[in-house]
C-alpha cells in the first residue's frame, strides 16, 4: 500500500509530475521509432522466417539477444534497430580508453569542460559505430540464411537478377538507421535533463520490458491454454515462479549490496583550517561493481565465434579437425550445452575482474583520502591504504562475480531443466535472470530512488514503509 501511495503522491508534486509525463512521452516516441520499417524489406516474409526459426530453435541466439534489447526492432526490421546501443557502446569504449590514454585521462580530470569534450568525442564515435553496425545489418538482411539463420528472401529486390539494388539498399538504410539511432540518443539526453532517471538506461529497460506481453502469451500457451492443450504442467509453472522469485530477490541484493570500509575523516574549522575533531564515516564498495558489463562482453565473444565455427561443414569423419571445429561451434551456439555454460562462467568472472582492474583506481582513491586528511583505521595512509582497498575490492569482486555468474546462467539452466515436452522459450526464461533482469532491477531501483528523493524533500512518505530505497550507489 505504501508503494501505491508513493506513486499517488508523486503526481501531487507539480515538478515531479511534469518530469514523469515528459519521460513517458519521450519513451513513447522511442517506441514509435522502433516500429518504422526499414526500406526495401518484406516485413511479412521476415515475420514468417522469424516464426519458423522460433519453432525450430531449442534455445536462444544472438538474434534473440539483439531482438530483446532493441524492443523487437530486429524482428520487425525497423530503422530503429540500433536504438541507443551505439551510444552505449561508444561510452563504454571511451570509459575504457580513458583509463589507459593520458590525454583522455586529463580530460576526465578537467571538470565540466573535460566532460563536455569527452561527450563530444563519444558522439563522434557513436556516428562511426552507427554506420558500421547499420552496414552489418544490411549485409545480414541481404544474406539472412548465412548471417541470421533465417530461411527465405527478406529483401525481394535481390531476387531479380536484372536489378542490382545493393547500393541503394545500403545507402538508404544506413542513413535511416544512423539517423534513428542519433535521434534516440538525443531523446535519451532529453530524458536525463528534463525527465526522471538516466535516459539511456530507461530506454534499454523499456525495450526489454516491451517483450513482456510476448512472454505472458508464451506462458499462457505453455501452461494454461485449454483449447490447444497446454504443453507443461502447473507444477512446472509453480517451480519456475518460485525460482524466478528467488532470483529476483538475489538480483536486488546483488545490485544494492555494498562492502562498507570504515573511514576516519579529520574535521576542520571554518577559519584557518585547524583540525578540531574526527568524523567517522564509511566508503561503500559495490559488490557488483562491474554491473552487466561482464555479460555484455561475454555473450558476443561466445556467440559470434560459435556461429562462425558452426558454418564449417561437417565432413562425416573425413577431416577430424574440421569436424571438431564444427562441433565446438555447435556447442558454443547452444546456450544449454555444458561447453557454453562453462565458457560463459569463465568469461563472466574474467571480465568482472577486468572491469574492476581498469575502472577502480585504488591508488587515486588513497591519494584523495590522504589529501583530505582521512584514513582507514589501522592502515597507514598512502600506498598501504591503496593495497588494502585493492585487496578488499578483489574479495568483493569474487563474491559479486560469482553472484553475477549465477544470475547470468539462470535462463540457460531453466531452458535446460524444463526441456520436455517442449523447451521453455527464451522469451520466458530471459525475464528470470541474465542481462535483462539485471538491467530492469538496477534501472527501476535508480529511478524509484530519484522519485523518492523528490517525495522526501517535500515531506511526503517514500515508497517503503520503513527506510528508503537505495539505487546502485557506491564505488
Amino acid at each position: 500500500m505504501s508503494m501505491f501511495k508513493g506513486f499517488s503522491n508523486a503526481f501531487r508534486i507539480p515538478e515531479l509530475r511534469k518530469k514523469i509525463l515528459v519521460t513517458l512521452g519521450l519513451v513513447v516516441v522511442c517506441r514509435l521509432v522502433a516500429q518504422v520499417p526499414a526500406i526495401g524489406v518484406d516485413w511479412v516474409a521476415l515475420q514468417e522466417a522469424v516464426k519458423a526459426r522460433a519453432a525450430a530453435a531449442s534455445g536462444f541466439s544472438m538474434f534473440d539477444w539483439f531482438d530483446a534489447f532493441t524492443g523487437g526492432a530486429l524482428g520487425q526490421c525497423s530503422i530503429g534497430f540500433l536504438s541507443i546501443w551505439p551510444y552505449i557502446s561508444a561510452q563504454i569504449v571511451i570509459q575504457l580508453l580513458s583509463s589507459v590514454i593520458p590525454s583522455l585521462q586529463k580530460m576526465k580530470k578537467e571538470g565540466e569542460n573535460g566532460r563536455q569534450q569527452l561527450a563530444q568525442i563519444t558522439r563522434y564515435l557513436t556516428i562511426v559505430l552507427c554506420l558500421a553496425q547499420s552496414f552489418g545489418v544490411c549485409t545480414a538482411l541481404i544474406n539472412p540464411k548465412t548471417m541470421l539463420g533465417l530461411d527465405g528472401v527478406i529483401v525481394p529486390a535481390i531476387a531479380d537478377p536484372a536489378v542490382d539494388p545493393t547500393f541503394g539498399f545500403y545507402f538508404m538504410n544506413m542513413i535511416g538507421m544512423t539517423t534513428a539511432s542519433l535521434f534516440v540518443m538525443w531523446v535519451a539526453d532529453q530524458i536525463t535533463t528534463f525527465g526522471v532517471g538516466n535516459g539511456g538506461s530507461l530506454i534499454i529497460m523499456i525495450n526489454i520490458t516491451s517483450r513482456l506481453p510476448r512472454a505472458i502469451e508464451d506462458v499462457w500457451h505453455r501452461y494454461f491454454h485449454s483449447l490447444t492443450g497446454s504443453t507443461a504442467s502447473i507444477a512446472e509453472f509453480a517451480i519456475v515462479m518460485l525460482i524466478g522469485f528467488a532470483v529476483i530477490m538475489g538480483t536486488v541484493m546483488l545490485t544494492q549490496g555494498v562492502r562498507k570500509v570504515a573511514i576516519h575523516a579529520t574535521r576542520r574549522s571554518l577559519a584557518g583550517g585547524n583540525t578540531y575533531g574526527m568524523q567517522q564515516t564509511f566508503m561503500p564498495l559495490r559488490v557488483n561493481y562491474s554491473g552487466v558489463m561482464p555479460i555484455i562482453f561475454a555473450q558476443p565473444l561466445i556467440q559470434i565465434p560459435g556461429a562462425l565455427l558452426e558454418k564449417i561443414k561437417h565432413t562425416g569423419g573425413e577431416n577430424g579437425f574440421l569436424d571438431a571445429l564444427h562441433n565446438i561451434g555447435a556447442a558454443l551456439s547452444d546456450p544449454t550445452s555444458t561447453t557454453h555454460l562453462l565458457v560463459m562462467a569463465v568469461f563472466i568472472l574474467f571480465f568482472a575482474f577486468f572491469w574492476v582492474a581498469t575502472q577502480f583506481n585504488a591508488v587515486e582513491i588513497a591519494d584523495n583520502l590522504k589529501k583530505d586528511g582521512s584514513y582507514v583505521p589501522g592502515i597507514r595512509p598512502g600506498a598501504a591504504t591503496a593495497e588494502y582497498l585493492d585487496a578488499v575490492m578483489t574479495r568483493v569482486t569474487l563474491i559479486g562475480g560469482t553472484g553475477l555468474l549465477v544470475v547470468a546462467l539462470v535462463p540457460s539452466l531453466l531452458t535446460r531443466l524444463f526441456s520436455k515436452p517442449t523447451p521453455l522459450s527464451w522469451s520466458i526464461a530471459s525475464f528470470f535472470g541474465g542481462t535483462s533482469l539485471l538491467i530492469i532491477v538496477g534501472v527501476a531501483l535508480d529511478t524509484l530512488r530519484i522519485m523518492e528523493s523528490h517525495l522526501l524533500v517535500r515531506k511526503y512518505d517514500g515508497f517503503l514503509r520503513h527506510g528508503t530505497l537505495r539505487g546502485r550507489g557506491g564505488m
